[in-house]
């Protein structure tokens, strides 16, 4: 079954809210963003998380020490990267962390892509998206059918689409964000809707 990730939480009452409804995966944003956490509150959020939730830190082309402390602190458990961090950057990132930490490594879509090229990247994961929190989608006839790597489809999932996604694609995960907040905050009722309509 198709994992779920819900990205951008901000609030320890989101916590609770994704606690009620066990996504998979959610994400603390520490790149510059509207939905930008410090580390003390994310450190907060964690510690009231599930323990069966996987907690994600989104980094733009940050310093690898603030990554490797964040896991050290056990904030995070897997970094997604969506700046222009090369190999040797996440070779880096694995290295100082004995292997453990995970990495979904985002690439935005466009006609130029050519995901061949990350198949044998070291990252765990692909994300697949239209940019950087953008909220829209991009032309998904760009994904390979024969990617082998395994893939979090981000950007524009909505209920309206997300199953049509789900069958087209066969995504690892789907990534959600904006459409499950209303005045750019997370929304119980719009979580609780899309939860029951993946699962």
């Amino acid at each position: 079954m198709v994992k779920i990730k819900i990205c951008g939480l901000k609030r320890l009452e989101d916590i609770e809210i994704v606690n009620k409804y066990k996504p998979d995966y959610i994400g603390f944003v520490f790149a510059d963003s509207k939905r930008k956490v410090s580390h003390d509150l994310a450190f907060e959020m964690k510690n009231n998380l599930a323990s069966n939730i996987v907690s994600v830190g989104v980094f733009v082309d940050a310093d690898i020490d603030e990554i490797v402390e964040l896991f050290d602190m056990g904030v995070i458990e897997i970094a997604q990267l969506h700046g222009l961090e090369s190999e040797d950057y996440i070779r880096n990132l694995k290295e100082n962390t004995n292997y453990e930490l995970k990495i979904i490594n985002a690439i935005e879509m466009s006609d130029e892509t050519d995901l061949v090229e990350y198949e044998n990247s070291l990252s765990d994961y692909l994300l697949l998206d239209s940019g950087k929190g953008s909220g829209k989608t991009f032309d998904w006839s760009l994904i390979r059918k024969d990617l082998t790597k395994d893939f979090f489809l981000a950007g524009g999932i909505n209920i309206s689409n997300v199953n049509s996604a789900i069958e087209e694609f066969n995504p690892f995960a789907v990534d959600l964000s904006s459409s499950l907040e209303t005045d750019g905050f997370k929304d119980e009722n719009k979580i609780k809707e899309i939860m029951e309509v993946i699962r």
